[in-house]
């Protein structure tokens, strides 16, 4: 059992009606007790039942986590609140864009790096590099701080996207 003092990262999915204002009230829910949101996307799921998923990264304890999750199921657009950490085998990616500035070796580098972290090259100039980057957080932010050096210009990321491994549907 997890010490009720712990703070753990926890990826939660909430599946929304697509309306006016619920993306607000979701995060209203959070600003207004204090819960830190590390990473947030939407998109619409279900075009002819009007539904969209939230996908929601945030830290706290046990009971912390619990209590955003009774109050999300709560609210009234929310269907499902699915807390992806604790429920079982889970896929998570995040998509980022890495600008790189350089010339020479640095430019070499940047490429070589790229390779090797299967950053995709999507824009090219005489003097820059945009690289496209799938996968875990903890591999683009490893791939970002080695372009730093190499001169890093601009990083724009998605946020986490997760799904449930495994038949079963939200």
């Amino acid at each position: 059992m997890p010490d009720s003092d712990t703070t753990a990262r926890h990826t939660i999915a909430v599946l929304v009606d697509n309306e006016p204002g619920v993306l607000a009230r979701v995060i209203g829910l959070f600003s207004g007790r204090g819960y830190n949101i590390e990473s947030l996307t939407v998109a619409e799921v279900d075009r002819s039942n009007s539904l969209s998923r939230i996908t929601i990264v945030t830290s706290g304890t046990p009971m912390i986590i619990e209590q955003i999750k009774a109050q999300l199921s709560r609210l009234v657009p929310v269907h499902k609140v699915h807390d992806l950490t604790d429920e079982g085998p889970s896929v998570e990616r995040e998509m980022a864009l890495i600008k790189v500035a350089g010339k020479g070796e640095a430019r070499i580098e940047s490429l070589r790096l790229a390779d090797i972290f299967r950053a995709r090259v999507v824009d090219s100039t005489t003097d820059s590099f945009v690289f496209e980057m799938t996968g875990s957080s903890e591999k683009l932010n490893a791939f970002i701080a080695l372009m730093e050096p190499l001169g890093l210009v601009e990083v724009s990321r998605t946020g986490t996207v997760a799904i449930a491994r495994g038949s079963g549907q939200f």
